[in-house]
């Protein structure tokens, strides 16, 4: 109905409360989904390729899902639910949010068009769930909250941009082929001599060489660091970091 506010799925009873028993359920309709999606991208998820599989019309199904957007939310905070997260933070911070992205990126690259959309918050019970869990893991003393917004953000941020990296790396070629392939090519740049940044990655870079976990613990570490550096009492800094901070301010000493 025109002027009709957006209802979510979460408030909508999902039995009503006279007329015969419900065929299906949310849970089986949406786990259709998600199977459909997971083999054959988001799009082939439709209401008509559901029902299909459940034996049914698929205007049925609109009585327990009445949109594409509620179809959506209920595969998002589905698919959320598979992070093993435990109920509560445990105090260690920078353990808990290791924790979290590690479990973000398993979920994403379970379910690979997950991150391609941009779904409004829906608040559905896993994904209050695990936004408990990642908030929670900094409530700190003198972090505000729109400060643990922007650092969960962060951490969020960086495990959905690794899936997506290593879901690119994977289709076609290999990180080998594409550098045997690139090899005259890389040779003739380095030979200019005009790209010094660009001759440290080819000569000194690790990164290249890591495996996905390799190269994804270690750019979280990173992450970590940053929030770390803004925390009130810099709690769970790294001995790499510590050591890389004091080097850098003995050298701004010495420049004195």
């Amino acid at each position: 109905m025109a002027g009709t506010g957006h209802t979510s799925i979460w408030t909508v009873p999902e039995r009503p409360a006279r007329g015969p028993r419900p065929a299906y359920s949310r849970a089986q309709i949406t786990a259709t989904a998600v199977a459909i999606a997971d083999a054959e991208g988001l799009e082939a998820a439709s209401m008509r390729r559901i029902a299909a599989e459940l034996g049914t019309g698929a205007m049925s199904l609109y009585r327990y899902v009445p949109s594409r957007g509620d179809l959506l939310a209920l595969m998002v905070d589905h698919v959320l639910g598979e992070a093993e997260l435990p109920e509560r933070p445990s105090g260690d911070w920078r353990a808990d949010l290791r924790l979290y992205a590690h479990h973000t990126r398993a979920v994403a690259a379970r379910h690979r068009w997950l991150w391609n959309l941009n779904p409004r918050p829906e608040f559905g019970p896993n994904q209050l769930r695990v936004a408990e869990f990642a908030f929670g893991a900094l409530d700190i003393d003198g972090l505000t909250i729109d400060d643990i917004f922007v650092y969960v953000g962060m951490v969020t941020g960086y495990a959905q941009n690794a899936v997506r990296d290593e879901i690119g790396a994977s289709e076609g070629e290999s990180a080998e082929e594409r550098m045997r392939r690139s090899a005259p090519y890389v040779r003739s740049v380095l030979a200019t001599g005009r790209y010094p940044m660009f001759e440290r990655i080819i000569r000194e870079a690790r990164q290249p060489h890591m495996t996905p976990d390799e190269r994804f613990a270690y750019g979280l570490e990173r992450v970590l660091d940053g929030i770390a550096a803004q925390l009130p009492d810099r709690s769970g800094l790294t001995e790499a970091f510590l050591a890389g901070r004091d080097a850098a301010l003995l050298g701004e000493q010495g420049r004195d």
